[in-house]
């Protein structure tokens, strides 16, 4: 390897990793910009009554990403909940315990599954389209008219998002929670020879509240991260429609990444603390 190369290759390496970790903060710190944005709005909304609280903008968002999608989270949480049912029977009924599969169910899906699958449907079905909104309307230059009016795009755009994916995503948990735990009822009822009285008794001796509000916790959350990743990068699109593509995509890795991570340090806390 030739001399120049040896010498430049440290400094090619420190000189990405210095990006990288600009890029990171930055985009972190436009996050907490954005959440404390819309943490004064509310306050001032609702608290204060200082600010009009656009009430047909939350609905609309409320009809748009949580009432649309519970469809499509209903069929996955569905299926999660049949295919749980299934793999897990083989290796319980070798010890005889096949009915133990709705005590198993109960728990991963109440503070595991049903808020992450919900959080990662939702993150396909609604943060790439609110990404692609707002980039849209950046790139038509619908935000400098808001700025040129004196209308903030946080309080008109944002928040009513927000709020609305926070609030959806939590319903939708609970409707997830339910249908999955309905699905493996079905096939371990009617399929895997488990008595439905046993299968309600031992779900409701293994199910505790705080399962369930743990689960409750991590769905607003992750709506909360959701909202805002897709609105940072839609107001920050450039390069016309392409720049509108990169922000979709964008949107949906980071926060599909950042949804795992935040989930895993729930449950470091959570076991740390003994509510695991």
């Amino acid at each position: 390897m030739p001399e120049n190369t040896k010498v430049h290759f440290p400094l090619r390496l420190l000189d990405l990793l210095g990006s990288l970790w600009i890029r990171i903060f930055s985009f972190l710190g436009g996050i907490v910009w954005m959440l404390g944005e819309v943490s004064k709005l509310v306050v001032d909304a609702f608290v204060l009554r200082r600010v009009r609280f656009g009430k047909a903008a939350f609905v609309t968002q409320i009809v748009r990403i949580g009432v649309r999608s519970i469809g499509i989270v209903c069929l996955v949480c569905g299926c999660i909940g049949l295919i749980l049912a299934i793999q897990m029977q083989p290796p319980l009924a070798e010890f005889g315990q096949a009915d133990k599969i709705a005590n198993i169910v109960g728990v991963a899906v109440l503070r595991e599954l049903g808020p992450l699958i919900a959080a990662i449907v939702l993150t396909g079905f609604a943060g790439a389209s609110i990404a692609a909104e707002l980039g849209t309307m950046v790139v038509g230059e619908e935000i400098e008219a808001l700025h040129s009016q004196a209308l903030n795009p946080i309080r008109f755009l944002v928040m009513p998002r927000l709020l609305a994916t926070v609030l959806s995503l939590v319903l939708l948990t609970i409707i997830g929670d339910v249908v999955s735990i309905i699905a493996a009822c079905f096939v371990t009822v009617q399929f895997l020879g488990v008595p439905y009285d046993v299968y309600m008794d031992n779900t409701l001796s293994q199910v505790v509240l705080a399962d369930f509000t743990t689960g409750l916790m991590k769905a607003a959350v992750f709506g909360m991260i959701l909202a805002a990743i897709a609105c940072h990068n839609g107001l920050k699109v450039s390069g016309g429609a392409a720049g509108v593509g990169k922000a979709t995509t964008d949107t949906v890795v980071q926060t599909i990444l950042t949804i795992v991570i935040v989930d895993m340090l729930f449950t470091l806390v959570f076991y740390q603390f003994g509510w695991t």
